[in-house]
């Protein structure tokens, strides 16, 4: 699976649990990092770790294992889970706005995701 297709996959799964404001970024030119960055956002705890779980099981479906690849939890308003290629990013609302990491990577170019999320 190609790096495209993965943040797919990711921005997909995310979305069929309701994140909020899914951004990606395409930071392949700026950082050797990742090919993508994914930032989003949740309403509470309970619906990061529902959408870390969807990513997770997406990811497994096509034969990625995440598992120890997850940092953070629920609790701490932050999880980032590292696909290799794509680098996923929930947050909740005070997080997002604290860490902004939207503008740390502002030479990234953003990424149309209109036809993989529901409006």
């Amino acid at each position: 699976m190609n790096p495209k297709e993965l943040l797919e996959v990711v921005v997909r799964a995310a979305d069929a649990k309701q994140a909020r404001d899914i951004v990606a970024l395409d930071v392949a030119t700026v950082s050797g990092v990742a090919d993508y960055f994914v930032v989003m956002e949740a309403m509470n705890s309970r619906q990061i770790d529902a959408i870390i779980g969807a990513v997770d099981d997406a990811a497994a479906e096509h034969g990625l294992l995440v598992g120890g690849k997850i940092e953070g939890n629920a609790q701490s308003g932050w999880v980032l889970i590292d696909l290799g290629d794509v680098i996923v990013n929930v947050f909740d609302a005070d997080s997002r706005l604290r860490f902004n990491l939207e503008k740390l990577w502002s030479d990234a170019e953003v990424v149309d995701l209109t036809d993989w999320v529901d409006e």
